[in-house]
C-alpha cells in the first residue's frame, strides 16, 4: 500500500506543477494584454517618437532642432538666417534727361526724392543760358529705387540710363562675424587690464586694448556705411537743356558744324583779345603818354642840334686894272 501511494503522489505533483505554471504563464499574458490596451495611444507615441538627440543638439521653441556650434555658439539653420533669406543689395544709378526749363524740373526732381522719403546729397547747376544743365545727386530708400527713377524719367526726354546693383550679404556677413569676434577680444583685454598687478603689465595691457578698441571702432564704421549704402540708393540725375551736349555724345560733323566751330573760335578769341586789350589799357595810358611826351621832346631838340648854320656869303674882291691901260 505504501509503494502503490508513493508512486500516485508523484504523478499528482507533476500534475500541480505543470498547472501553476500554466496558471502563471496565463497570468502573464493577460497582464501584458492589459497593460497595452490601457497604454496603447503612449506606447504608440513612444515608438513614433524621434531617437533622443545627442548632446549639444537643442530644440527652439518652435520645436526645430538648432546645432550647437564651436563654445557653445547656436548655428544659425539656413531656413530662417536673416543673411541667407533677405539679401543685402545696393542699388545705384544714374538717368540723363533733356528737358526744357532745367531750373523747374530740378526743384520738381528735389520734391520727388524728399516725397519718398529721401533727401537731395548735391546739387550743381550751370546758368548757361544757352547750355543750361544740373546734376543732381539724390539718396533714396532701397524699397522706392525703382519708382523714383520712373518719375524722373518721367520729367522730359531720357537720353540715358544707367541701373546696378551690388550684392554685399557676404562682406555684411563677414563683418558682422569680425565685429563679434573682435568685441570678445575687447572684452577680454578689459578682464585682463582689470587684472593686472604691476607697472608694466599695465602699460602693455593698455596698449593692446587700445589697439583692439580702434580696430573695432574701424569694422563698426565700414557695417555703418555698408548699412547706410543698402538702406539708401543713390541716384544721379543729370538736367540737360535743349542746347546742352552731353560729355559722352559724339560731336557733329560737317561743313556746317565746321562753320558754326570756327565762328565760336572766332568769337572766343575775340572776346580774349578784348579781355587782354581792357587790361592793357590804363597801362597804355598811364604809362604810355608820357613816354610819348618824352620822346617828342628829345626828338624837337636833336631837331634843333642837327639844324645847318647857313654860311655867310664871300665879300667880292675888286678886280685890278691891266697894265695897258695905264
Amino acid at each position: 500500500m505504501s509503494g502503490r501511494s508513493g508512486t500516485r503522489t508523484r504523478p499528482r505533483r507533476s500534475i500541480a506543477g505543470l498547472l501553476g505554471a500554466v496558471a502563471m504563464a496565463a497570468g502573464l499574458v493577460l497582464a501584458g494584454c492589459g497593460s497595452n490596451d490601457s497604454g496603447g495611444p503612449q506606447g504608440a507615441s513612444d515608438a513614433a517618437a524621434p531617437a533622443e538627440a545627442p548632446a549639444g543638439v537643442g530644440a527652439d521653441e518652435s520645436g526645430a532642432q538648432q546645432g550647437a556650434g564651436l563654445l557653445g555658439q547656436p548655428v544659425q539653420d539656413p531656413a530662417t538666417d536673416p543673411g541667407v533669406g533677405q539679401r543685402a543689395i545696393v542699388y545705384t544709378g544714374s538717368i540723363t534727361v533733356r528737358v526744357k526749363d532745367v531750373d523747374g524740373k530740378a526743384a520738381e526732381a528735389a520734391r520727388i526724392a524728399t516725397g519718398a522719403g529721401g533727401f537731395v546729397g548735391g546739387d550743381n547747376r550751370s546758368s548757361d543760358t544757352s547750355a543750361a544743365e544740373a546734376t543732381l545727386q539724390l539718396r533714396v530708400p532701397a524699397d522706392r529705387f525703382a519708382g523714383v527713377v520712373d518719375q524722373l524719367a518721367g520729367l522730359g526726354e531720357t537720353v540715358r540710363r544707367d541701373i546696378k546693383t551690388d550684392d554685399v550679404t557676404e562682406e555684411t556677413l563677414d563683418l558682422d562675424a569680425r565685429i563679434a569676434t573682435q568685441r570678445a577680444r575687447v572684452d577680454s583685454g578689459r578682464r585682463l587690464l582689470a587684472q593686472a598687478k604691476s607697472l608694466a603689465d599695465l602699460v602693455m595691457l593698455e596698449g593692446e586694448l587700445a589697439k583692439r578698441e580702434a580696430d573695432l571702432a574701424s569694422l563698426e564704421a565700414k557695417k555703418r556705411r555698408l548699412a547706410d549704402l543698402t538702406a539708401l540708393s543713390t541716384i544721379t540725375a543729370n538736367l540737360l537743356g535743349p542746347n546742352a551736349q552731353e560729355d559722352d555724345e559724339e560731336p557733329a560733323t560737317g561743313f556746317l558744324a565746321g562753320l558754326k566751330g570756327g565762328w565760336e573760335a572766332f568769337v572766343a578769341s575775340l572776346r580774349v583779345l578784348l579781355t587782354v586789350l581792357g587790361a592793357l589799357l590804363p597801362w597804355i595810358i598811364g604809362l604810355g603818354l608820357p613816354v610819348l611826351g618824352v620822346l617828342w621832346l628829345v626828338r624837337r631838340l636833336r631837331a634843333r642840334r642837327s639844324r645847318p648854320v647857313p654860311a655867310t656869303p664871300p665879300v667880292p674882291v675888286p678886280a685890278q686894272m691891266p697894265a695897258s691901260t695905264r
